[in-house]
């Protein structure tokens, strides 16, 4: 029993192996073995042979080839279904996938495991199924034409999965938009399948139908070997695919921290908010103590015109008695103020006794200074104007230029049509319809393609050459391949009318044209072969990708063929070192300019332009300005020399006026200008037109004040008895040129502390504008007072102005005050002191400095490049289109510094982005910071050299090949047996290191792309890895992407920082043991935008040097008054903030421009301000009410004419410019400054004066001058001298025990006391 149930175990197992090796028979079953009968769909592709046998064994020769493509079936004696022709076919085919795929190892396992069992599988006949056959009489042979392919379900999405984020570094973008015949996004495991297996491809011999089960169907078995991940490791040891290639290896994506929230309290403006707060309660503690003080002086029976705080025992303005000590401070400054006097009293003195010496003297020196001018160079190149040779983008764009050559020069086109010529398009093969933009419409793109060749032959003239584009072009293939580069959508057409006509199809349908091509181009601009019935390549004639971001336009998402417009870029090739060529390529901008200007075509709308194209309409700009400026400072001109005058009767009005006193007066400003440029141009200093448009505007408002004063004082003043004419010149000069000294010297200090800023053109500013307002007063107090004595003889002697000749009658002359000078000494200064207006002004002032230091940070940073341009500016229209249509911003190059080391493991993998690369490397980081584009503003994934040669150098690659005899280079398309891989297959499974790694190189960065490799780097990299030491290392390498679209000047100056924020932290990661590697971002925009980074802290630093120098200045001048000096700067410091507040209303944004408007403003504000301080300083009047009238009658009113009036009809007129620049900084700001210069220093300083001026050093006196009962501060300082406890200290006397004093011991005018007895002293009659 027990055997016979051993028997029938026994029959079981055998009927069980007799129907497994039946089965293992059948799946050994073929469909096809070797080659035979040409392809009909696509030439020069064979058919594979049919076969239904078992597999057969491969020749020995071709194990290596079977090991290398697949290895799965290279066991016992190589039994497969393909002999060594198919599998060199095999590998044929799959050089394009290898060479974007094999990237990620995973990816291309699973793609090799799809093609392999498709080729050779033993096991065909389980998952493969012939349908079509086609007999060969000639060979007597079967081939297969069509089959039908069973591919688990499964098994295509974790293929897909596995290669769906696989990027293509050369081109910015994934692997599969090359592959799958659309754009990525697009694509899926089943498209892409079909697309690699469609007939229309240009690749299938024959027609694979693939059909997606994971059940058995129809008697087959799909195909569902494992695949890998992504982020699994091989067999053979490679490791995962890298973070860029496979997102399940990075993690989670990083987070973009939020914007930052304003600055809120109770959602309203925080900044608002406190300073309302901060106005509310000044006012509160202003007006309480207002009131106080008036309540307590009505109960005193006091003054209105008594100074507030006269009362308080603690105030400054308390009397001084003889037991009073005197400080030191003191002491040195009313000696200083003597000095002073005294030497300019003397110098007035000899000019008016030697004028034609002083005059001749002045003439000879400005000639000699003004002959400077010879050596002029003015500078208009942007780089020098804005940016610092010391700046980091200075820096960076030399080691650029210096290691890759300068950023190439650009003439850009924008086409749209006005033709409604949208249209859709059905695909043959399916698919939904496709929108096309009128601007894709085929005619539209003829229109364009004749007017792009066109330029392409403009011929301009340069010498006797004849200069044409391909002369100065960028042509990266060259000398291989001559073809410009022409970044056009015709491109893909390559530039030809007949390719962009060609279409295949019959009488019925069109299978391909226009249409099919320019979506398969979009989506592979790199491709070398349209792999649909066309055929035709996308790669541009000049050999490189033609990136539909940068020819296309208006449209939305990636949806190219929505375009609204067309973008057309003619690189030039830029020329820093090379006038010659240089030269040659502005002249041919120049016509390029000048045709596209004058071209016309109904159907078209064209903005255009060039390189040349913002210098020259600034210069455009400053040339059709030129006829405003001299119309603005001739009205100045003509006001100056006719308010000079002081004219009593209309007889006399040809010999008071001062029309040739006022020209010289101008001719001395003009020349004080002309010094400066002379002796810097003798130094070799670039003049700016900042400098030009500036200087001019400012030392005229500083020099003309100075000339009213000297005038109008000599105007108001009464010779005395027994004074000679240079006496009392002398004498009034000393009494106003230490003022004028004040000023001059304030402003020149702190124009030449200026110059320490980092920015050029505030630095240019600042040294000119010093040296000029310096001499400006050197030849006002000599030539001027000169010029003045000899203009005075002439008054005195009847004669006329100009014609002086010509003598009138004698006549008796009298003098009266003049109208402007009346109303403010009788009307204008007792109101603005009223008891009641001074609190009002207080109010309304500190309400709008509130206001200003509210609004300060919101003024906007930077400069729109609109407003560069004129109004008529064909570049204007440009910037609008650029805006409305462009999608993508500026290239950026991360450039890597000379000193890392790629010739080992650890120096790839901090750089590159394919497998085993380091997840923090450079590579990956860039790739990371374009998933985050709104916030870092890097549009792309970035093109790495590194990466594309190491899939170039791949044993498994046709790429890298070299002559077996000799060793040199052999090119993938050059058909030569002696050719053999660089490196073999064990070598492969490692990246080239050390010599090996520099070996190759060379080769890589000089191979020409082709359709059998399509990774050459000649194009793509030859200009951004520079080699060394004979092509022994590796110096700087650069890894180029895109901006994201940059607007205005915020977006440019964010992506500039992002991008710099990046390269430092790149930096960082990079360095982890302190090693050399450097890294920093560069973009052609950096080096002007970059002083946007610091502007703010630049403005501050430059006004807050501007204002210590004039604190500095006005204690040492006004004889140590600390507080004096305090007042001054407070004031000045109010206009500047105050300017502020109007830059932000009138839309004034902060940039070089107006810092340097601001830097002046600084200077002119001293002119408003340091005069009227001064005059109350010196003057002795009882009270600082008393006081702030007195100086603001008699300085007011020169203040007023002098600089007010002279700058306000010249500003008026700046608003006629045609010039937007002109319009906003200079007429906008030149009018607030003169507006808020006037209102300060005539309206807020006298009031502030009046209640918080330094104290007097005596109270009111009785004592008037004889014959004057109008005494005014220019007998304040012989007072002063007088009367003051320095004054007896100085003489080594104290209270009663010194000696009588007349004040014509000063050599003034003899002063009565009607108060003092005789014989008293001078003391006990004022006391």
């Amino acid at each position: 029993m027990r055997r016979i149930k051993n028997t029938d175990a026994l029959i079981c197992i055998f009927v069980f192996v007799i129907s497994a090796v039946s089965y293992w028979v059948e799946a050994q079953h073929c469909v096809w073995y070797g080659e035979c009968g040409n392809s009909t769909s696509v030439p020069g592709k064979k058919y594979n042979c049919n076969y239904t046998g078992p597999p057969l064994p491969l020749p020995e020769d071709g194990h290596d080839l079977l090991l290398e493509l697949c290895p799965g079936f290279a066991y016992g004696n190589d039994s497969v279904c393909c002999d060594i022709q198919q599998l060199q076919t095999l590998k044929g085919n799959l050089q394009l996938p290898l060479q974007f795929l094999s990237r990620c190892p995973a990816c291309f396992h699973n793609l090799m495991n799809l093609f392999c069992e498709l080729t050779c599988s033993p096991r065909q006949s389980q998952f493969l199924s012939a349908t079509s056959f086609s007999y060969n009489n000639v060979t007597n042979t079967t081939s297969v034409e069509a089959v039908q392919y069973y591919i688990g379900q499964t098994f295509a999405n974790a293929m897909y999965n596995a290669c769906m984020d696989v990027q293509a570094p050369s081109s910015n973008v994934k692997a599969l938009s090359l592959l799958c015949g659309k754009d990525a996004k697009d694509c899926n495991a089943t498209n892409w399948i079909q697309y690699m297996f469609n007939i229309n491809n240009g690749q299938t011999p024959f027609s694979i139908t693939p059909i997606f089960t994971d059940v058995p169907m129809a008697n087959m078995t799909p195909m569902t070997n494992a695949t890998r991940g992504c982020n699994e490791s091989l067999a053979d040891g490679s490791g995962p695919c890298s973070c860029q290639d496979c997102k399940l290896v990075c993690g989670p994506m990083p987070v973009p921290p939020p914007l930052p929230l304003p600055w809120t309290i109770l959602g309203m403006d925080a900044m608002a908010v406190i300073m309302w707060i901060s106005y509310v309660v000044f006012l509160l503690i202003f007006i309480g103590g207002v009131l106080v003080t008036w309540c307590y002086r009505k109960r005193a029976i006091m003054s209105e015109y008594g100074p507030i705080l006269d009362s308080n025992t603690h105030s400054l303005n308390r009397h001084i008695t003889d037991q009073d000590e005197v400080t030191c401070c003191e002491t040195l400054g009313q000696a200083f103020e003597v000095c002073l006097r005294n030497y300019f009293s003397v110098w007035g003195s000899f000019c008016v006794h030697h004028p034609l010496v002083i005059v001749l003297c002045s003439l000879v020196l400005v000639t000699a200074c003004s002959s400077g001018l010879v050596y002029m160079r003015v500078t208009t190149d942007p780089v020098e104007l804005w940016s610092s040779p010391r700046s980091q983008a200075r820096h960076e764009k030399e080691y650029f230029d210096m290691h890759f050559g300068p950023f190439f020069r650009t003439e850009q086109l924008i086409i749209t049509t006005t033709l409604d010529s949208a249209s859709i398009y059905s695909p043959y093969f399916g698919g939904p319809d496709v929108p096309f933009g009128a601007p894709l419409d085929k005619g539209v793109l003829h229109q364009v393609l004749d007017f792009q060749t066109d330029i392409e032959n403009l011929e301009a003239s340069y010498g006797n050459e004849t200069v044409k584009l391909k002369d100065i072009c960028l042509a990266p293939l060259a000398p291989y391949n001559n073809n410009c580069t022409i970044l056009s959508v015709l491109n893909y057409y390559q530039n030809s009318h007949e390719v962009l006509d060609h279409w295949k199809g019959d009488d019925f349908f069109t299978y391909a044209d226009y249409h099919s091509h320019f979506l398969y181009c979009v989506s592979a601009p790199a491709s070398l072969n349209d792999t649909g019935p066309l055929h035709d390549p996308c790669l541009g004639t000049f050999g490189g990708p033609v990136f539909p971001w940068l020819v296309l336009g208006g449209y939305d998402a990636t949806n190219y063929n929505n375009a609204t417009a067309l973008v057309i870029t003619f690189p030039v090739n830029n020329y820093h070192n090379d006038t010659e060529k240089l030269n040659k390529a502005l002249a041919w901008e120049a016509e390029f300019i000048r045709f596209v200007k004058n071209y016309t075509n109904p159907n078209l709308t064209i903005s255009f332009s060039a390189e040349r194209s913002i210098e020259d309409e600034i210069n455009r700009e400053s040339n059709s300005d030129v006829s405003t400026i001299i119309l603005s400072y001739a009205i100045m001109f003509i006001y100056i020399s006719l308010a000079l005058g002081h004219i009593n009767r209309c007889r006399r009005l040809l010999v008071d006026s001062k029309i040739s006193l006022g020209v010289a007066g101008i001719f001395i400003v003009l020349s004080s200008v002309t010094c400066s440029l002379g002796i810097f141009s003798y130094a070799g200093v670039p003049l700016t037109l900042i400098v030009i448009e500036v200087i001019p505007f400012l030392v005229l408002a500083v020099g003309v004040d100075n000339i009213f004063i000297i005038v109008q004082t000599y105007q108001r003043d009464e010779r005395m008895l027994q004074e000679e004419l240079h006496q009392q010149i002398g004498r009034i000069l000393g009494d106003v040129a230490p003022s004028m000294f004040l000023s001059s010297l304030s402003e020149t200090v702190a124009f030449f502390l200026g110059a320490l800023s980092n920015m050029p053109a505030v630095r240019t500013f600042s040294l000119f504008a010093g040296l000029a307002v310096f001499i400006d007063f050197l030849l006002q107090i000599s030539c001027f007072i000169s010029l003045l004595s000899l203009d005075i003889k002439r008054q005195e002697s009847n004669r006329l102005d100009i014609l002086c000749c010509v003598k009138l009658q004698e006549s008796q002359e009298s003098r009266t005050e003049g109208f402007l000078f009346r109303f403010f000494r009788q009307t204008y200064a007792p109101f603005i002191l009223k008891e009641w207006v001074r609190p009002l002004v207080v109010a309304l002032f500190v309400g709008i400095l509130s206001f200003s230091i509210a609004v300060t940070n919101k003024v906007e940073i930077g400069l729109d490049q609109k407003l560069s341009m004129p109004d008529d500016s064909y570049v204007l229209d440009y910037f609008t289109k650029m805006s409305q249509y462009l999608h993508t911003g500026p290239p950026v190059y991360f450039v890597v510094k000379d000193g890392h080391n790629y010739q080992t493991v650890e120096g790839q993998n901090s750089v590159c982005g394919g497998v085993g690369c380091n997840n923090n490397s450079l590579v990956q980081q860039l790739y990371t910071a374009s998933q985050m584009s709104n916030y870092t503003r890097i549009g792309f994934p970035p093109s790495s050299w590194i990466d594309d040669y190491f899939d170039w150098v791949k044993p498994e690659s046709t790429c890298c090949r070299v002559y077996n005899s000799s060793g040199a280079f052999c090119n993938a398309s050059v058909v030569d047996k002696s050719c053999i891989h660089c490196r073999t297959l064990e070598q492969g499974k490692a990246r080239p290191t050390g010599a090996e790694f520099m070996k190759f190189l060379p080769m890589f960065l000089s191979d020409n792309p082709n359709p059998k490799c399509g990774k050459g780097g000649h194009a793509a990299y030859s200009s951004g890895v520079d080699l060394t030491q004979n092509n022994t290392d590796v110096g700087g390498t650069y890894f180029m992407t895109y901006h994201t679209i940059l607007k205005n000047s915020t977006d440019f100056i964010e992506a500039m920082k992002m991008a710099r924020i990046l390269a430092d932290n790149i930096t960082q990661t990079m360095n982890p043991e302190g090693n050399a590697s450097h890294v920093f971002a560069y973009s052609v925009f950096y080096v002007f935008y970059e002083q946007y980074l610091t502007i703010a802290t630049d403005t501050a630093f430059n006004l807050g040097v501007s204002l210590s120098a004039v604190f500095v200045v006005t204690t040492v001048l006004l004889g140590f008054e600390i507080w004096s000096a305090i007042l001054v700067c407070l004031t000045i410091t109010m206009i500047l903030v105050n300017m502020f507040g109007v830059m932000w209303l009138w839309g004034i944004s902060l940039n070089a421009v107006s810092l340097v408007n601001l830097v002046m403003s600084c200077g002119i504000s001293v002119e408003f301000c340091s005069h009227i301080v001064r005059a109350f300083s010196v003057s002795t009047a009882g009270s600082r009410v008393q006081r702030a009238q007195e100086a603001l009658a008699y300085m007011g009113s020169s203040v007023f004419s002098g600089i007010t009036l002279t700058k306000f009809g010249g500003i008026l007129i700046l608003a006629l410019s045609k010039s937007q620049i002109f319009q906003i900084f200079y007429f906008r700001m030149y009018l607030a400054i003169v507006l808020l210069g006037a209102t300060h220093g005539l309206i807020f300083l006298p009031v502030l004066l009046s209640y918080a001026g330094q104290s007097k050093y005596l109270d009111q006196g009785n004592y008037s001058r004889s014959g004057d009962s109008n005494p005014g501060p220019l007998d304040s300082i012989a007072r002063r001298q007088l009367l003051s406890p320095r004054s007896r200290r100085n003489r080594g006397c104290c209270g009663s025990n010194c000696p009588a004093l007349q004040l014509s011991d000063f050599g003034g005018p003899t002063w009565q006391f009607p108060n003092a007895k005789a014989g008293a002293n001078v003391s006990t009659a004022l006391l």
